[in-house]
């Protein structure tokens, strides 16, 4: 755990924010040479870049602050809503932003949503692989007590290293989650060469991420018994209503795909 990164003069610079710069710039570059092979211009694809960025940072810091309301925000000064350079974004609300600010991009720019969509799917995965490095980096987003060999233990004042007492080893959650997107990337980058109708990969997009977020959760320690319901974290619980989403997009634009053959 090591959120700062560098100062400027009195100003704290956090790796938790360098890693979110890093998952953009990454993740457009990559989208910009991939939709070279199917006829998608780089600065389409560039262009759509602030669109996605408000998009990201307006859902995903709301779901934050939606869903911590009582634990890291309830009569704290207003100002907090806005303090994202410390941390404290959810990847699902980050989602459900940028798609519909992509719409809204789409739709004024008049560029194809779907082949675009195909485009930016598997470096969203990409992305996403820093995103959750700068969470380890933040101490966020742990991972329940363990005593495997790669368990990590955090510094004194982390809520996993009370001080005067000693620390509790975690499952590096943030490590697991990174793996399984790396792996999801290159599985969609694969996809990819191969699609056979617009909207292909972002459905198998939405399927896989529903998979692989479902497994890191279940090595995650930092909820409280107010989030768990019937067992399954919030983000669990989306899961289900992403993949679901996936799994309609799929059949729809195959379906669509075979009724223009």
């Amino acid at each position: 755990m090591h959120p700062v990164a560098f100062h400027i003069r009195s100003f704290s610079i956090y790796w938790y924010g360098v890693m979110i710069a890093v998952a953009f710039l990454v993740g457009l570059w990559t989208a910009s040479r991939r939709g070279l092979l199917h006829g998608v211009p780089p600065e389409k694809v560039l262009d759509s870049g602030p669109w996605l960025i408000i998009g990201t940072l307006v859902g995903a810091r709301a779901l934050h602050v939606i869903t911590y309301w009582q634990e890291g925000f309830a009569g704290k000064p207003w100002w907090e809503v806005f303090m994202i350079r410390h941390g404290g974004m959810v990847y699902y609300g980050g989602l459900i932003g940028a798609s519909l600010a992509f719409i809204l991009y789409a739709r004024f720019k008049k560029v194809p949503l779907w082949r675009m969509a195909d485009v930016l799917a598997p470096s969203i995965a990409l992305g996403y692989v820093f995103g959750r490095i700068g969470c380890l980096l933040n101490g966020c987003c742990f991972g329940k007590a363990c005593d495997l060999p790669w368990a990590i233990t955090y510094p004194v004042g982390h809520e996993t290293h009370p001080p005067g007492q000693p620390a509790v080893p975690v499952h590096p959650s943030q490590v697991y989650d990174s793996l399984l997107n790396l792996v999801l990337y290159a599985a969609l980058a694969w996809l990819y060469r191969r699609k056979k109708f617009d909207g292909q990969i972002f459905a198998a997009y939405l399927l896989g991420f529903a998979v692989t977020r479902t497994i890191a959760e279940t090595f995650r320690g930092d909820y409280s018994d107010l989030h768990i319901h019937k067992g399954l974290t919030p983000a669990q619980w989306i899961s289900i209503g992403i993949f679901t989403a996936g799994a309609v997009l799929y059949a729809w634009h195959r379906r669509s795909a075979q009724q223009r053959a």
